[in-house]
């Protein structure tokens, strides 16, 4: 009955996946007394060991509580529902054969995650982990999953912003889970290119910013340049000084490259249109 129970709730999350937070909740919470009742909630607590469909209803219902808690975006949520889920994902496969699309997207938004906080030591712990698990870690980078955000950790540090961005249209992303963290990941982004742009320029024409940063019209500009403070007259943007130096060529040459690698996207785009 317990087992019957649950199997419905999982059905009824796993086709609506735009249920609002509240109500997936309230299923997740009936669905954890579930597993309580069939001491599944850890894979430790059965005694004997539970049998590998009902381990499997338990994983399913951590990952479920995983990708609505990313929907609602719910960092704290996500991350509880990905450490319940550990034990069950470091079961052997005798024990529990694994589920790797649903693993490996579970683990690609653990890895997003962590990269839109900056947190990028834990990001390069969690890729050494791939490479132990059981039966080796295969192709990480070539998933469909895990390979995403890898990608994208590579060009945020090599200043590859336009590939960033071409990566995060809709088109690109692997699922839907995947596009919460573009907004984050542009943010960012145009921070990046707009301390460079300080470092890199005196000014910039209004309109050439607009592109550089991707920005829909000249009053995103203008209301972004007040954010920053920088001055905008006879139309264009004026930057602080760049700081004084030995080192401030370098800083210029690095900064100038990020800047005509995002023009020249900016380019590519207004050609396209």
């Amino acid at each position: 009955m317990a087992e019957r129970n649950l199997s419905q709730l999982l059905a009824q999350l796993k086709h609506s996946p735009s249920m609002n937070y509240a109500e997936a909740n309230g299923l997740l919470s009936k669905a954890k007394l579930t597993l309580l009742k069939l001491n599944v909630l850890a894979p430790s607590d059965a005694s004997p060991p539970a049998p590998q469909h009902i381990l499997a209803l338990a994983r399913e219902t951590y990952e479920q509580g995983a990708l609505f808690a990313i929907r609602a975006r719910n960092p704290d949520a996500f991350t509880r529902y990905v450490q319940q889920l550990q034990p069950f994902y470091e079961l052997p496969s005798a024990t529990l054969p694994p589920n790797l699309p649903e693993r490996n997207k579970v683990t690609g938004l653990s890895l997003l995650l962590l990269l839109t906080q900056g947190r990028y030591a834990e990001f390069h712990s969690e890729l050494e982990s791939l490479a132990n698990r059981e039966g080796g870690g295969g192709d990480v980078e070539g998933d469909r999953y895990l390979g995403y955000p890898i990608r994208l950790e590579r060009w945020l540090m090599e200043g590859s912003y336009d590939r960033v961005w071409k990566a995060m249209k809709s088109s690109e992303v692997p699922c839907d889970e995947y596009s919460v963290f573009s907004e984050i990941l542009k943010n960012q982004i145009r921070s990046e290119i707009a301390s460079s742009s300080e470092r890199a320029y005196p000014r910039l024409p209004i309109s050439s910013t607009k592109s550089l940063l991707f920005l829909d019209s000249e009053g995103d500009v203008i209301q972004f340049a007040r954010h920053r403070g920088w001055v905008v007259r006879d139309g264009h943007i004026y930057f602080p000084d760049a700081a004084e130096g030995s080192e401030e060529g370098q800083v210029k040459d690095m900064s100038q490259m990020v800047i005509e690698n995002a023009l020249g996207y900016a380019r590519e785009l207004e050609t396209i249109v």
